[in-house]
């Protein structure tokens, strides 16, 4: 990763004349990151989202902490930093980690014995990174052993590779550094948009962070002399906030869309590819199935990034060749994110790198201000860590990183699901998910239970959700909405989209913020709009039909109309 040019002088942590050292914007997987590692370091930090925790492409990508093998020919060392940062996220995080075993299946024609051959010695590459992130080595197989671990394979193959990868839900990962961001002190604002990053008119150095809270309408200013731009594809737009060109923070922003399937449909994540040759696949995921990606320039309104009905079509036609069952699949939804990729005109969207770069602001005459692009989830530790480091340097602080070391809330120790369930008298099953989405902080959770037990009722059944853990994650991970909740709980992603929860979850944030029993109505019938709308794409016409009567129902339900409502999540 090239260091930063023309570093920012040093400047004194803890200024009287400052409310905090540093302010980060952003609140995806890298501005977290670096909320948590600055607040381990004794740094005074406040980090600023606009929208929610995750909003952007750390809560809608492929939830994998993976190597990515086909980065070795071009970004050798992306592979090698994601495998081992996936090590350390398996020590700090070991409750939101579960291996993903991949097939690439290999085609009969031309000569596919010749390409199998390479693709072998390839993998034995591969396999050198391996113990990075506890990783099994590639397996050679025949095709018939090949239709013997995933009977659902067709199509003439001569055979195929196994080897494997890490899931992970990408918007716990936030949640779960924002947390400890928060107990080390840090100000977590989240649904406040920054309006200006004021700076000297003479030196150009950093005065303060000015924002509006989008749901109170209230303003606020944060004195401080050091800005992070972690806001991703947003990155240009952020830096004009502080008469910084946007070119100076230029991405190259790549839509990735995945299709959801209402159940596991497969035991192996498939490989497989498209009609213009670039690489898809179908992999169980947690409860469901999915299907990704595309890689496609965007040059839309980030805030409404959705994905078509002829990007559905395009991954279900390259699944298909090998996976023809995809057809027969009820499809629940979709969502799409946008990557960060680091600019280069002329590649094709799917050759650009996955590198990550630190923009120091001081060569463009704006001391203090820093911009954090590319990346991927595989790697955002050690970019946080990098990023920290150049913090450490400016505020002369000797203190090095431990997030490699200490793990997050959650992470400390193990909870047995089973005695968990009969301690909250729930199902094992739904003990089984509040585990995996919160570790050890799933006692907390019981204790609530415990006092309340009314609380162990269940609000989402194809999860399953209990009510204890929406108003849990209501008073301690900022979520202010039936969207926010749905972030962190997957409450309403199941098959039902909602329809059987989206009011009860709306009741409950409404009761824990003090606000009136209709705006909880409304933040549901939001949800469920849009939850419709992302679904609409990936149905066939008798699907179809019945969603348009199933939402009619609810909407006679609620007494609440969303065509009366601003489907945004501000309200």
């Amino acid at each position: 990763m090239p260091r930063p040019v023309n570093s920012s002088a040093k400047v004194e942590p803890r200024r009287s004349d400052h409310d905090v050292d540093l302010v980060v914007i952003g609140g995806g997987v890298n501005g977290t990151g670096v909320a948590r590692d600055a607040s381990m370091r004794g740094l005074r930090v406040a980090l600023i989202e606009r929208n929610d925790l995750a909003f952007g492409a750390s809560g809608n990508n492929s939830g994998l902490i993976h190597g990515g093998p086909r980065y070795m020919l071009n970004d050798p060392n992306v592979t090698a930093t994601s495998c081992r940062d996936s090590g350390y996220i398996q020590r700090i995080a070991p409750h939101m980690l579960h291996r993903v075993p991949f097939l690439m299946p290999v085609e009969n024609k031309g000569r596919a014995r010749i390409m199998f051959a390479l693709i072998d010695a390839f993998f034995e590459a591969y396999d050198r990174y391996q113990p990075l992130k506890r990783g099994k080595k590639h397996a050679l197989l025949t095709a018939e052993e090949m239709q013997q671990l995933e009977p659902g394979l067709r199509g003439n193959i001569v055979g195929g590779i196994s080897f494997d990868e890490w899931g992970i839900d990408g918007a716990r990962l936030c949640a779960a550094n924002a947390v400890d961001a928060g107990e080390r002190g840090a100000r977590i604002l989240v649904g406040c948009t920054v309006e200006r990053i004021e700076r000297r008119e003479d030196t150009g150095e950093v005065v303060a962070v000015h924002y509006r809270d989008r749901r109170k309408g209230g303003t606020g200013k944060l004195r401080t002399g050091t800005v992070i731009n972690a806001t991703g594809a947003w990155a240009p737009i952020t830096a004009s906030l502080g008469r910084i060109a946007p070119t100076r923070a230029r991405v190259r922003p790549g839509k990735g869309i995945h299709i959801v399937y209402d159940r596991r449909l497969l035991n192996y994540a498939v490989a497989a590819q498209t009609i213009d040759d670039r690489q898809i696949f179908v992999a169980p995921w947690q409860n469901m199935t999915i299907v990704g990606t595309t890689d496609d320039d965007f040059y839309g309104d980030l805030d409404e990034v959705r994905a078509t009905s002829e990007e559905v079509r395009y991954l279900v036609q390259g699944v298909a060749r090998v996976f023809p069952q995809i057809h027969t699949a009820r499809a629940i939804g979709t969502y799409a994110g946008v990557r960060p990729t680091l600019y280069a005109y002329g590649p094709h969207e799917d050759r650009l790198s996955r590198e990550h770069q630190i923009i120091d602001h001081a060569a463009h005459d704006a001391p203090g201000v820093y911009s954090m692009i590319g990346g991927k989830l595989a790697s955002y530790r050690i970019f946080a860590e990098e990023m920290t480091d150049v913090l450490a340097a400016r505020f002369d602080i000797g203190a090095r990183c431990a997030t490699h070391e200490r793990p997050l809330p959650g992470g400390d120790k193990p909870v047995d699901a089973i005695e968990l369930a009969a301690r909250m008298e729930i199902d094992p099953v739904a003990a089984r998910r509040l585990v995996f989405r919160h570790g050890s902080r799933s006692l907390h959770i019981a204790e609530r239970v415990q006092e309340r037990p009314r609380e162990a009722a269940t609000v989402c059944a194809c999860e399953p959700v209990t009510e204890a853990e929406v108003r849990h994650v209501v008073r301690t991970e900022w979520a202010r909405s039936v969207s926010d909740v749905a972030r962190r709980t997957r409450l309403g992603m199941g098959a039902c989209g909602g329809m059987r929860c989206a009011a009860r979850c709306g009741q409950i944030v409404a009761q824990e913020l003090d606000l009136p029993p209709r705006e909880g109505l409304q933040q549901a019938a939001r949800f469920l709009a849009r939850q419709a709308q992302t679904r609409a794409v990936a149905l066939g016409p008798e699907q179809a039909q019945q969603e348009a009567l199933a939402i009619a129902a609810v909407r006679a339900e609620l007494g609440v109309d969303v065509r009366d409502i601003d489907e945004g999540e501000a309200a």
